[in-house]
């Protein structure tokens, strides 16, 4: 048994660590904070997590008492705590972005913040670092549009298959947070796409330093904000070099993850849903469409607040500590 504090837990991601750890039978939760709700029940924000009776603090990081905390906190924020916790011997799986870039001035350039603590970070996609994410302290949980792109795409960077890869993202628009904005009013997103940050957005850098650590790739990457509540749908467009049927790169992404608990590859010229991965940790990959041209379409299919997030954190832990894998967060998905 461990002892598991969430920095940060009155947000959606907090609410799902909350969701995953209740049925965890290695897992004690001792701490939920959240300076806007110390002293709340948490069943009054997370409506669904009725059976959770103890309340949000507002604890500093000196004063909690856990094995493991998990930093669900805003990106800039966790530099400042991360430190802290692991000074006390406290190993940490952060949420927010501070500790995902290899190069610091790549993390400074796109999220506009000067590191003030750069620290040595297992990036936490265990479908990739597994071995290493056992033995780690500090575990950097990969953004949500990276853990569907990187998975889509890694097997054909892995077999250097292609020098280019286009990446189409659709979220949901819980990726947001839960703090209401002009954006995700429901008259502004209902029976609307938004394209946003078109050429700029900062999990673009994050999906080429992995992507290019298997085969020098251009990557471009586009995301929308769509009208569903869960969810992020890929679409990967790109060109083979060597000339294959969608049967043979189904195989390839077949033998990739034949062993990976939570990445399913679907048949060829099957589509991934949004609704059969919901509420699940689990990644569909399919498609594998090849047009006149060469352009093959590889599609993956996530929830952005599971595998994208919480349910990718508790996996990490589980790594961590060498409990079952799949522990606590083996539910399909929510179809329909």
């Amino acid at each position: 048994m461990i002892k598991v504090g969430i920095i940060g837990a009155s947000g959606y991601t907090g609410g799902e660590l909350l969701r995953f750890l209740k049925n965890h039978s290695e897992v004690e939760v001792t701490a939920a904070t959240s300076r806007k709700h110390a002293g709340v029940p948490i069943k009054k924000i997370h409506p669904h997590l009725q059976d959770i009776d103890f309340k949000f603090t507002d604890l500093s990081p000196e004063k909690i008492d856990a094995d493991l905390v998990f930093t669900a906190t805003p990106h800039g924020a966790s530099m400042r705590i991360v430190p802290k916790l692991l000074e006390r011997g406290i190993r940490v799986v952060d949420l927010s972005g501070d500790y995902r870039f290899d190069d610091i001035e790549t993390y400074e350039k796109w999220y506009g913040f000067k590191h003030e603590n750069p620290l040595d970070a297992v990036y936490g996609l265990p479908e990739i670092y597994r071995n290493d994410i056992k033995k780690a302290d500090l575990v950097a949980n990969p953004g949500c549009f990276p853990t569907g792109s990187i998975l889509a795409g890694l097997p054909l960077a892995n077999e250097k298959l292609v020098d280019l890869m286009i990446f189409d993202c659709k979220t949901g628009v819980s990726g947001a947070g839960i703090k209401p904005s002009d954006v995700t009013h429901f008259p502004n997103i209902s029976d609307n796409v938004i394209p946003y940050a078109v050429t700029i957005h900062r999990h673009g850098p994050e999906i080429n330093q992995e992507i290019n650590k298997y085969a020098p790739v251009k990557v471009s990457f586009t995301p929308h904000l769509v009208p569903v509540i869960r969810g992020i749908l890929t679409t990967v467009h790109t060109f083979l070099k060597d000339d294959l049927t969608s049967e043979e790169v189904e195989s390839i992404y077949d033998t990739f993850y034949q062993d990976e608990p939570f990445v399913k590859v679907l048949d060829a010229g099957e589509i991934p849903r949004l609704s059969a991965v919901r509420g699940s940790n689990y990644c569909h990959i399919g498609c594998f469409d090849i047009d006149e041209n060469g352009r093959i379409v590889i599609i993956s299919a996530i929830d952005n607040l599971v595998k994208g997030a919480s349910g990718q954190a508790i996996q990490n832990m589980n790594i961590m500590y060498g409990f079952k894998e799949k522990k606590s967060i083996e539910f399909m998905g929510l179809h329909p």
